[in-house]
């Protein structure tokens, strides 16, 4: 068996519990803010992350100095304790900032291999780092394959560090998809139009065989390969991965934290297919309020699933009002005792979706 050892996030709200606390008190960080680099007045919902600069290192480094800070003392990187580290963006900022400058000194920070070698050097870690990037279920992938390192006997203890900060090219991406708009992102609400919303994020998770209240009961990957960014209409992917995650629950009372953007198609696809294979579960997302944390999404909230846990009370959907696409979305805040675990989702670009059910004492 799998347990976590160690959870501890950060988002434009403050570490892991200062989040907790601000998203039962529903708080919303994302605020309308003009595209950066692009011409015009277009406000899209942005919640950056407080300044975190150290010297001539990168802006949002600062953080991943933080994150380091609170993990337990092990040999990360050597024999026994592998890193998976996963995000969608990486260095894209830097890499963004050479291509319109050409100062070359930025390249320092501008590739995921460059930022490892930074991470090694800064940190002292070994080089067992792996390296993963597959849009916004990068997370996931990490921690699947952090708990099959310690399963396979591979790794006493594997650490997941995750990270994902904006960047005038990464909101400017998602503005020309006009996924992010002027709208605010309401998850599972059934209107006419649907809006994300981007925030940044960073997080690492440690996981290994020491038995914890927090027990990875599996997890399920599947990807549609349907198109370069839609999911397949027939919901087939969604449907994949609920069934399952409903065969590893089995009869356990579980709450569904769904992947839950704000977008309309899937959206629904998500909430039907969690109503069919856990009906009268609870489903929410918190991305109304701390944004779309991108590939890190599924590490970071796994971190405030934790913590909600921890001390006993889950947060509502956030950033959404009626009609919703299932009755059954958590339009308040709601007793963790009284459920035996929580199935988390995260889904991406191209119909690729991932689960894992945590269970918990």
């Amino acid at each position: 068996m799998v347990y976590l050892q160690h959870a501890h996030c950060l988002t434009a709200l403050g570490d892991t519990a200062a989040t907790c606390d601000a998203l039962l008190e529903g708080t919303i960080a994302l605020q309308p803010q003009v595209v950066p680099g692009v011409e015009g007045e277009d406000q899209v919902p942005l919640a950056w992350m407080p300044q975190a600069a150290i010297g001539e290192t990168p802006r949002w480094f600062g953080h991943l100095q933080a994150l380091r800070d609170q993990l337990p003392d092990r040999p990360w990187g050597q024999a026994g304790y592998p890193i998976f580290v996963t995000s969608s963006n990486y260095g894209i900022d830097h890499l963004f900032e050479y291509c319109q400058s050409g100062v070359a000194k930025v390249l320092e920070w501008g590739t995921p291999h460059n930022i490892m070698a930074q991470l090694q050097a800064r940190f002292g870690w070994g080089e067992r780092m792996t390296v993963f990037s597959h849009a916004c279920v990068t997370g996931q992938l990490g921690l699947l394959q952090a708990q099959r390192a310690v399963e396979s006997g591979a790794a006493q203890e594997a650490l997941v560090f995750s990270f994902d900060f904006l960047s005038p090219f990464v909101i400017g991406g998602f503005h020309s998809l006009k996924i992010l708009n002027a709208g605010m992102p309401a998850p599972y609400h059934a209107g006419a139009m649907g809006s994300i919303g981007l925030g940044e994020g960073a997080a690492a998770v440690v996981v290994g065989r020491e038995p914890t209240p927090y027990r990875i009961g599996g997890q399920s990957l599947y990807n549609e390969m349907y198109h370069f960014t839609s999911n397949a209409p027939d919901g087939s992917g969604f449907e994949q991965i609920f069934k399952a995650a409903a065969a590893l629950a089995g009869g356990d009372r579980v709450w569904v934290k769904g992947h839950g953007t704000g977008t309309l198609e899937a959206g629904q696809l998500e909430a039907e297919a969690a109503a069919r294979h856990f009906p009268g579960s609870p489903l929410l997302s918190w991305k109304g309020s701390i944004g779309h944390t991108l590939g890190s999404c599924a590490v970071v909230e796994l971190c405030i699933a934790i913590e909600a846990i921890r001390r006993g009370q889950v947060p509502a959907n956030l950033g959404a009002e009626a009609p919703y696409f299932s009755d059954a979305v958590a339009t308040q805040a709601f007793a963790a005792g009284d459920y035996d675990g929580v199935v988390l989702t995260s889904n991406a670009f191209g119909g690729a979706h991932a689960a894992m059910l945590l269970s918990y004492e």
